[in-house]
């Protein structure tokens, strides 16, 4: 296998993992979102006085997730445009 085939190989599998880094990232938090959502209108709808306590920390949640999710975005755009494995690999073809 030559240097060019190894890139691309790497390349394509990398494709593959940024895929599911964000795929799974992206229904990860939408799953914890929409049931987070749906146990707050519950609780709600049962104790209508603890809204705004509940409120706030139901946002502050789906600032956790949310933030989760973007951090495997970025780790994802990493691997997108400065891959660190294609370096490795060509750092190590020569040797």
């Amino acid at each position: 296998m030559n240097l060019a085939e190894l890139i691309s190989h790497v390349q394509g599998m990398t494709a593959i993992a940024i895929g599911v880094i964000i795929g799974l990232g992206a229904l990860g938090a939408c799953l914890g979102i929409a049931i987070m959502g749906s146990k707050f209108l519950e609780s709600a709808a049962r104790q209508p006085e603890l809204v705004p306590l509940l409120q706030g920390r139901m946002f502050l949640l789906a600032g956790l997730i949310d933030a989760a999710f973007i951090i495997g975005l970025a780790v994802a755009l990493l691997f997108a445009f400065s891959n660190p494995l294609t370096a490795q690999v060509i750092s190590n073809f020569g040797h």
